[in-house]
């Protein structure tokens, strides 16, 4: 059972360092600030990328796609109508991408050339509301259960590993979280409501970061990324130093946007586009 910290010992820890980095002015980022390192034809309506620069991309029809990172087609899956619409796809093992179908309320496991190696039927686990998942340290998943408000480790069978406490008995308002990520021994759980929820693997609590309203939100390294409408942002906990980025107009009109340590991708109606920044 995973241990959780006491609640007095959470409110303590519950620090907002942002409060403080939101002082930084804002760094103004001009067009000519993003240089074009390719564009790539396609009506796609959603996509990732891993940490190879490979991309996974989503046509109309909701066919998925792997491409190198100079766009050469490596992989598809098309057994998507029997399961609906993708809610995200998580990239963040190369060697083992997962789909969440989050209306079917399932889990398909695929392998590097987008073979399904299984699939999770969590209604079939007692796991009836689940917003959000993630790659776990130890190549098993972590699912935030809604219902029972747990944080939950499960692997490819679908059977509960390990799991927090009740969040309810931890927070005066529980998250609900959009994203999980888990990264250098730390578990992320983002919501646009209500911030960060930062974890270790046995589920201690270690912090809250109320940065709120981003739409995109992931860790790499000890860099946390994120969005809004209109700003960039990097931040790295226990520090002062959050950098922001104003989005020039120009990228406002995008769908989505996905933010690495170099790179920007954009994804708008006819083509994603990849950018290099400084």
């Amino acid at each position: 059972m995973l241990k959780l910290a006491t609640i007095a010992v959470c409110l303590l820890l519950c620090t907002l360092p942002s409060a403080n980095a939101q002082m930084v002015g804002i760094q103004q980022l001009s067009d000519t600030a993003f240089k074009t390192e390719r564009v790539i034809s396609g009506e796609f309506t959603d996509f990732n990328v891993d940490n190879l620069g490979n991309l996974y991309v989503v046509n109309q029809t909701g066919q998925l796609k792997k491409m190198s990172p100079k766009g050469d087609s490596l992989a598809v899956f098309n057994n998507v109508r029997q399961y609906g619409k993708i809610h995200f796809i998580d990239v963040s093992n190369p060697l083992k991408v997962l789909l969440h179908f989050k209306d079917f309320g399932t889990i398909v496991i695929l392998d590097r050339f987008l073979n399904t190696r299984s699939t999770i039927d969590l209604r079939r686990q007692q796991l009836f509301q689940v917003k959000s998942i993630g790659q776990s340290y130890d190549n098993n998943i972590w699912v935030y259960d809604e219902l029972e408000s747990k944080l939950k480790r499960i692997g490819e069978d679908g059977r509960t590993i390990d799991q927090s406490n009740d969040f309810r008995q931890l927070f005066d308002s529980t998250p609900s979280p959009g994203f999980i990520v888990d990264q250098n021994k730390l578990v992320y759980l983002y919501d646009p409501a209500k911030g960060a929820y930062i974890f270790d693997y046995y589920g201690t609590f270690k912090n809250r970061i109320r940065f709120l309203g981003w739409t995109d939100f992931t860790v790499i390294g000890n860099t946390i990324l994120g969005r809004d409408a209109n700003v960039l942002y990097k931040y790295e906990p226990g520090t002062l130093n959050l950098q922001q980025y104003s989005i020039p107009a120009s990228m406002q009109d995008a769908r989505k946007i996905k933010i690495t340590p170099t790179n920007i991708y954009l994804l708008r109606e006819k083509q994603l586009e990849i950018f290099s920044y400084r």
